[in-house]
């Protein structure tokens, strides 16, 4: 299977800033998707803490380029007094920023969970139904966008993470007022957008393919997702198949699951994810199979094109982990796919541990080695 590749200096396609965002690395649990339970001043502590500029100057050590930089809009916006935003979360961000242009890093900054909508708590979005919320959406990012007009092209704005609708219709309707709010402060801005079905690449042909030719379009890679999330607690169909799975490999054996009573307590649909890998081989020829949409977006838009997560969980096999992160790295580079990996720490996918250690360096080797 052959696809036309683009490169950021071919004709036609827009040049990348200086930080180019190819190879970088997720921010996870800091800012975003913390733990909620901790008292008022743990969670301080938590802010402070959990990410330092040791962190910042380690992951640029690696050969990294740039972070991206999830945040959730609690950080920032309280629901009992939308509008009035929180200088101390802000103080956080202003930091990492501080912190990533002094060892040379971009960022790209992600609202991870906006007012209305979370991709992990799908059941309470109002976001798509509310206009109050799309309100608060819009200000929020207008808020951001006039307190950051003055950086640098280092940094680049995300404007939701890993929308779930019925349709693209509403997100292309939302994400286009969300350009022209941002467009009144910072007119060249890199603005990062990501389609349906928490970013699938299958998702990116319903997007709005926007006139503007600072605009990075943007998926998420954890296929198959029986390797990347086997035994994955949040997951009850992962819980209920609860075998190893190496890569690459034959898909194991499914018929003892399928028929399982755990399988068939699941809620409804939930088997399906897993009936898609049956009898098929995991290995980097079915990886260029989910990735092909994307790999097709992309010729046909001419645009850069941005894996804004990908990995592998912990409780995968290492040696596997490490087989399917070089083919996929391998497929993302041939095409001038930038990429940021999940996560940096902890997190069930990280680099390094609770103290900051490296958890397995050939991964850091593989995930930092930057392409051509």
């Amino acid at each position: 299977m052959t696809t036309t590749q683009h490169s950021p200096s071919q004709p036609g396609m827009p040049a990348l800033p200086r930080h180019r965002y190819q190879n970088g690395v997720n921010l996870g649990g800091w800012l975003s998707q913390y733990p909620r339970q901790l008292s008022p001043q743990a969670l301080q502590d938590h802010f402070a803490s959990f990410i330092t500029r040791a962190d910042i100057q380690q992951i640029a050590s690696w050969g990294m380029d740039h972070v991206r930089l999830p945040i959730d809009y609690p950080l920032l916006e309280n629901d009992d007094q939308p509008g009035s935003y929180l200088e101390s979360g802000f103080g956080f961000i202003d930091s990492c920023l501080e912190w990533c242009q002094a060892a040379g890093l971009g960022v790209v900054l992600d609202l991870h969970k906006a007012p209305g909508f979370a991709f992990d708590n799908l059941q309470a979005a109002t976001l798509f139904q509310q206009p109050a919320q799309q309100a608060r959406y819009l200000n929020l990012w207008q808020a951001l966008a006039q307190r950051y007009q003055n950086e640098g092209n280092y940094l680049a704005f995300e404007l939701l993470n890993e929308i779930v609708l019925p349709s693209s219709a509403p997100w292309n309707q939302l994400a286009g007022r969300a350009v022209q709010h941002i467009r009144q402060s910072n007119p060249q801005r890199w603005i990062v957008i990501g389609g349906n079905n928490y970013n699938a690449a299958s998702e990116l042909a319903n997007l709005d393919v926007l006139d503007d030719p600072h605009i990075i379009y943007t998926f998420h890679f954890y296929e198959p997702m029986i390797f990347t999330h086997q035994n994955a607690y949040w997951m009850p169909v992962m819980q209920a198949f609860r075998q190893t799975v190496e890569y690459p490999a034959d898909c194991p054996d499914l018929a003892a699951f399928f028929n399982s009573p755990a399988t068939a307590q699941l809620p409804a649909g939930h088997a399906d994810l897993m009936k898609r890998y049956a009898g098929l081989r995991l290995d980097q020829n079915l990886l260029r199979t989910f990735l092909q949409p994307a790999l097709d977006f992309q010729e046909r838009i001419g645009r850069p094109l941005y894996c804004g997560e990908f990995g592998v969980i912990d409780q995968a096999p290492v040696e596997s982990n490490l087989r399917w992160h070089r083919d996929l790295l391998e497929l993302l580079d041939a095409a001038g796919i930038g990429r940021a990996i999940w996560s940096y720490k902890q997190m069930d996918f990280g680099l390094v541990d609770a103290a900051g250690q490296v958890n397995h360096p050939a991964l850091i080797e593989i995930v930092s080695k930057r392409a051509g």
